[in-house]
């Protein structure tokens, strides 16, 4: 299921077809077939949602019906067609204002964003549906990174390298002592096939931080890194300097340990160099990466100032809407 809002954000190579069950999870959930629609699937791989803290602060009530309520109801259906397997995409962003010190799955949630209310919720809701038929699977991503077909430029690696390679300057929108865990794409998506993979009994309910120990990071760390990568680059401050409180470290032993499967294969400096050397090759300029076409708040305002979408994130009746397919997490 896809939405299809960023159809439009494609920045290299081209994104897999894939055939598409229905629309918004909002609109799917009420259809009276919804439960014939999901019988005979073996797994539900959940990713559908606002993606990020900007996207959850613009209405957080839009936020909680899409990525909490929505994503309950969902899991609901599934149970009822006989899913046997339900794989949620969590947060770590769960973990919110955690210190200095490294938190694991069974430390205290303790979100202070629209987005990760709405990720605690729907883990607790899902998680009641659990028993001997339906087992979900809680993966709690760590801050992603990476080159991919629908690249986000709002993520604080790609953003700072992104800054560094266009005007030399890796600029920070904050103080950049808080310790954020990273992980590359590539491998968020080889923990969603670990995970479907894993025997049921090692999965069932469980909560997995999706990254490696190892890639936790100041954010001035980062920052660091990407002035040792990029030629000639400088480390400056925007105007919206201050401390972020959003700053948690997390163990990701567990799932190294319990999903065998998951192999992480990418860490932070081997992903700066990725992404510079895409950069370079598409001559990206601030003017993409600032623009409306690869910041999703600001590709939807667009989209909702042009007519295609309402306030409420759907469709108007009288706009075609763009063209294109699939997106890593939209509703």
């Amino acid at each position: 299921m896809d939405t299809d809002l960023f159809g439009d954000c494609t920045f290299i190579g081209t994104v897999t077809e894939l055939p598409l069950l229905g629309h918004d999870v909002r609109h799917f959930v009420k259809q009276p077939d919804a439960v014939d629609r999901l019988a005979g699937f073996g797994a539900v791989l959940h990713l559908a949602g606002l993606s990020n803290d900007p996207l959850g602060d613009y209405r957080p009530g839009l936020t909680q019906a899409i990525n909490g309520a929505a994503s309950a109801d969902l899991a609901r259906l599934a149970k009822s067609a006989g899913v046997p397997r339900f794989v949620f995409a969590s947060s770590c962003s769960n973990y919110g204002a955690s210190g200095d010190g490294f938190v694991t799955e069974r430390s205290a949630l303790n979100p202070v964003t629209p987005y990760g209310v709405s990720k605690v919720s729907a883990e607790e809701a899902i998680r009641a549906l659990a028993d001997e038929t339906f087992s979900p699977t809680f993966l709690r991503a760590s801050t992603a990174f990476g080159m991919s077909p629908r690249l986000r430029f709002d993520l604080v690696v790609n953003n700072l390298a992104a800054w560094a390679c266009t005007t030399g300057d890796v600029r920070l929108k904050s103080d950049g002592m808080a310790w954020r865990p990273l992980v590359h794409v590539e491998d968020v998506a080889l923990a969603y096939i670990a995970a479907i993979n894993a025997p049921r009994q090692d999965v069932h309910r469980g909560v997995f931080n999706v990254g490696q120990t190892s890639e936790n990071y100041q954010i001035c760390e980062v920052a660091e890194l990407v002035r040792s990568i990029v030629p000639n680059s400088r480390i400056t401050f925007s105007n919206e300097v201050g401390a972020d409180i959003r700053n948690y470290r997390v163990d990701c032993n567990h799932i190294c340990h319990s999903l065998h499967d998951f192999k992480p294969q990418w860490t932070v400096r081997r992903g700066i160099e990725q992404l510079y050397e895409a950069f370079c090759d598409a001559g990206l300029t601030v003017e993409d990466f600032e623009g409306p076409r690869f910041k999703r708040i600001a590709h939807l305002q667009d989209r909702i100032d042009a007519g295609e979408i309402d306030e409420g994130l759907y469709p108007m009746k009288h706009s075609a809407g763009r063209n294109g397919s699939g997106d890593f997490a939209t509703a």
